[in-house]
C-alpha cells in the first residue's frame, strides 16, 4: 500500500493496537532498523513494566508470536515497515513523519498516576478513620477539613496529569506521562 493511500482512518486502525505502536516506536529509536529479537524484548518489557533483561520466556514468546504472525505483516501490508520474516529483519519505511502523531510518547518513562491517586485516597481514608475514632489530633470536627484537603489533592493531581499528557510540556517533578 502506498504512502498516499494511508488515510487517517487506516492509520487509526493500524495504530489502534498498542503492540504495533510500540514496535514502530522502538524502530524509530533504533534508527529505523532492527532485528526481531531486541524488538520483542523491548516491547515485552514495556508491556510488563520491567527491564528487558527481566522479561520472562513466556512474556517474550507471547510478544514474538503476535508480532511475527499478526502485527509486523499488517505494518508491512500498510507500507509502514519492510519485514523479512526469514531473516527477522525489520526496516521502518521513510513515511514515519506521517504516522508520528499516532505513536505513544515516553513509553518507558510513564508516571505511575494510579499510585499517586491510591496514595491520596489511602491517606484520606486513614485520616477519616482517625478522626472518626478521635485518635490523636484528628477529631470529628476536623473531618470536613480532611475531606477538603483530599479533594484539593485529587484536583491538583488531575490537573498535573492533564498537563503532563500535552505534547511538549515537561513538568518540573517526576517523569513524563503519555
Amino acid at each position: 500500500m502506498a504512502d498516499s493511500e494511508l488515510t487517517q482512518a487506516k492509520l487509526f486502525d493500524v495504530f489502534s493496537n498498542a503492540r504495533r505502536r510500540r514496535a514502530v516506536q522502538y524502530l524509530k529509536r533504533q534508527g529505523g532498523t532492527c532485528d526481531l529479537a531486541p524488538l520483542v524484548e523491548q516491547v515485552a518489557a514495556w508491556e510488563n513494566d520491567t527491564d528487558p533483561d527481566d522479561v520472562t520466556r513466556t512474556q517474550r514468546r507471547r510478544v514474538y508470536i503476535s508480532l511475527y504472525q499478526t502485527h509486523l505483516p499488517m505494518l508491512e501490508d500498510h507500507g509502514i515497515v519492510d519485514w523479512d520474516p526469514d531473516g527477522h529483519e525489520i526496516e521502518l519505511l521513510p513515511s514515519e513523519d506521517r504516522f508520528e502523531p499516532y505513536l505513544d510518547r515516553h513509553l518507558e518513562d510513564q508516571r505511575p498516576w494510579h499510585r499517586l491517586y491510591a496514595a491520596v485516597a489511602t491517606a484520606g481514608v486513614v485520616a477519616f478513620g482517625l478522626s472518626a475514632l478521635a485518635i490523636g489530633p484528628l477529631t470529628t470536627t476536623v473531618a470536613p477539613v480532611v475531606a477538603l484537603v483530599v479533594c484539593a489533592l485529587i484536583l491538583v493531581l488531575s490537573a498535573a496529569q492533564y498537563v503532563s499528557r500535552r505534547p511538549g510540556i515537561d513538568l518540573p517533578f517526576g517523569r513524563p506521562s503519555r
